[in-house]
């Protein structure tokens, strides 16, 4: 199948049924280093309409920092999550999904053994996609709230295991267009949220430290940055970044009481704001960073390593711009499945 078709139990011949009867829905699940995330869409006249979401905190990349081994616990925690999904697909009768696992399954010894364990208890067929697969479906999730106006952006998000990083270069197209006509350069870089707090830590981050994860993730950047260097210089150049570093960044900026995604996925920063916000959080104490709302007691110990990340964007691309979006892979992966089956233009035919 590709991971392109619904990956489950059911026959030809009964799935067919399922089509001819039920609304044209479309799951797409991203397994990350740290989260499992489902969504549930049906078409809608320009993108689509969410039915049904979930998102867990599962940590299945835990230790891959200083190893290269899923645990056993992980596992489990990841099996419970992807039983959730399942049964969310087959409630909102889904038409057609992809499923796809990232940097934790890419780079650990047993990760295809998890694969297998997932096939023979859930049913369920994960895609292990490649980095360029991922930077691409992350372009795609989020590259609708680029300034339409801006001749030059760079993309990122920030994941557990990785960080994909792309330049889109010219002006945007219409609404159903594929962005990723306009790269012109993008990369994956092997440092996440989880992998670099296990290397440098992530409860006592002193700004020592935080320079230390910062001047890592420079480096790694390096030949991206050398290879899009023209970018910032474009006209309305700014940078559009997913990841909940950047929502969570956003959220604290906003003094939100509790996160709301309705007015974080869009927003934008100035460069000041951005700095004032990092600074804020480097002089907290864990306990401080798990009271705070948009950040929770399960993600304290990680926005740290994600600020550095951002820090190390931010160097490299200056920009006294950055817009927040509150999407991505998922997204991606539902507006592609969307595209390919031609869903906008049976819609106008009607």
């Amino acid at each position: 199948m590709g991971g392109s078709g619904w990956v489950g139990s059911w026959s030809r011949d009964s799935v067919l049924q399922r089509r001819r009867r039920s609304a044209e829905s479309y799951a797409a699940l991203d397994l990350g280093t740290n989260n499992c995330r489902l969504l549930i869409a049906e078409p809608a006249h320009v993108g689509f309409r969410v039915v049904d979401a979930f998102s867990r905190i599962v940590r299945l990349g835990e230790g891959l920092g200083l190893g290269n081994h899923l645990s056993g616990d992980a596992i489990e925690r990841t099996i419970e999550a992807l039983r959730v999904c399942r049964d969310k697909m087959e409630a909102k009768d889904v038409r057609r999904a992809r499923l796809v696992a990232t940097e934790a399954c890419r780079l650990a010894r047993n990760g295809q053994d998890f694969i297998e364990r997932v096939r023979s208890d859930l049913d369920l067929e994960l895609e292990v996609v490649d980095r360029q697969t991922e930077a691409y479906l992350a372009v795609t999730g989020c590259a609708s709230l680029a300034d339409p106006s801006a001749e030059s952006i760079v993309i990122f998000d920030i994941g557990g295991g990785s960080t994909e990083i792309a330049w889109l270069d010219g002006k945007a197209g219409d609404a159903h267009s594929d962005p990723c006509h306009r790269i012109r350069a993008w990369d994956s870089l092997p440092a996440g949220v989880v992998t670099l707090a296990e290397r440098h830590g992530g409860v006592n981050v002193t700004r020592e430290v935080f320079e230390g994860m910062v001047s890592e993730v420079t480096e790694l950047l390096r030949d991206f940055a050398q290879t899009a260097a023209k970018a910032s210089h474009a006209r309305g150049f700014h940078l559009l970044g997913t990841s909940g570093t950047v929502t969570t960044v956003g959220g604290i900026h906003l003094g939100l009481p509790r996160y709301d995604r309705r007015r974080v996925d869009g927003l934008w920063m100035r460069d000041r704001e951005i700095t004032s916000v990092i600074d804020r959080l480097i002089d907290t104490s864990l306990e401080e960073r798990a009271a705070q709302p948009c950040i929770g007691r399960e993600r304290a110990d990680l926005v740290l390593a994600g600020c550095a990340i951002l820090e190390a964007i931010r160097r490299s691309f200056p920009s006294d711009r950055l817009r927040i979006a509150d999407r991505g892979l998922r997204e991606g992966i539902l507006m592609n499945m969307m595209r390919e089956d031609n869903v906008w233009r049976q819609e106008s035919q009607r």
